[in-house]
């Protein structure tokens, strides 16, 4: 019986579609990648996070598509992208690299938003000149670029090489997740999510978590393990802006803090109370304004903008 992957029906239900298409990486590695909304508006492009898949974007794509040109892909090994064998920080901004330049003309911009792991690519990809060409400004969202392992929450205790090594145990375990029960529901919202969370929107995140193969959950927990991308933040020299929810056990807001102080131009930092790792899900709104104001201060004139401010 196939699992299944995301849910059907409400606002965290996955959008169809306008276009879907294959990116092949450096390494021949393919991705799946999909558009949303009029080719001519403003692009925004979304990485998800560890586990993940283009469905976690669901209400951010609904929202945005409404007039953005909205691109969302499944890293490697995630959703509908076949696993590789290569896992690591190069990977994921050869990945980003190659999606970049299957959908954008050169020298288009896009605001590019990065969730977790997501984030993780944006600044592994700092450097690279497909980044630099493409991108008007970053979002950073519920992210870190380093001691993952040792500053997260998810294990109660004090901080230590207790915590930290069973912390490590925990996130990266092999072992199955399993179906979706009550039980599986608690755990994920617990780890990844704020207390004040619907239950629409953990089965929402229980379904795409699930979804997650074992091997691939494993393969990429250990290089998030060993992650060290503060020089990918130095590089970072778009403007960019920083969200965290200040119940997030994975990637707590000294990340957020830490990050904002390295950015060479940050642009802010947004702290939601009661909000967990899972932002754009737990607060959609929030997370989809934040795009929209930094596409509407860094992203690129369209002619439907000058018409209007024409007509004003």
């Amino acid at each position: 019986m196939t699992r299944l992957t995301h849910v059907k029906h409400g606002p965290y239900a996955p959008p169809v579609a306008v276009r879907e298409l294959t990116a092949v990486s450096a390494d021949g590695a393919r991705l799946h990648v999909e558009t949303h909304g009029p080719d001519d508006a403003p692009a925004v492009v979304l990485v998800h996070g560890w586990t993940c898949s283009t469905a976690f974007w669901a209400a951010q794509i609904r929202d945005l598509a409404v007039d953005h040109r909205v691109i969302a892909y499944d890293q490697r090994g995630h959703g509908r992208s076949p696993a590789s064998a290569l896992c690591s920080t190069d990977a994921l901004a050869d990945d980003l690299e190659a999606v970049l330049a299957a959908t954008l003309a050169t020298g288009e911009k896009a605001v590019l938003v990065g969730h977790s792991m997501g984030g993780m690519t944006l600044m592994a990809a700092a450097a690279r000149a497909g980044v630099r060409e493409h991108a008007a400004a970053v979002l950073l969202c519920s992210t870190g670029s380093s001691k993952l392992v040792s500053e997260a929450l998810v294990v109660p205790g004090r901080p230590g090489r207790t915590r930290t090594w069973l912390t490590a145990k925990v996130l990266g375990s092999r072992a199955p997740l399993g179906p979706v029960t009550p039980v599986a529901r608690r755990i994920l919202k617990y780890a990844t999510m704020g207390p004040g969370s619907s239950p629409a929107m953990v089965e929402a995140c229980a379904r795409i978590v699930h979804a997650c193969p074992a091997r691939v959950r494993h393969a990429w927990s250990r290089v998030l393990d060993t992650l060290d991308l503060d020089h990918g933040v130095r590089a970072l020299t778009v403007p960019a802006a920083v969200l965290v929810g200040t119940a997030d056990r994975m990637t707590p807001p000294v990340h957020a803090r830490s990050l904002a102080a390295a950015l060479p131009d940050c642009v802010g930092v947004t702290e939601l109370t009661g909000v967990g790792h899972m932002s754009p899900v737990e607060a959609p709104e929030a997370v989809t304004a934040r795009i929209r104001a930094l596409v509407t201060a860094y992203g690129p004139r369209t002619e439907r903008d000058e018409l209007e401010e024409a007509g004003a």
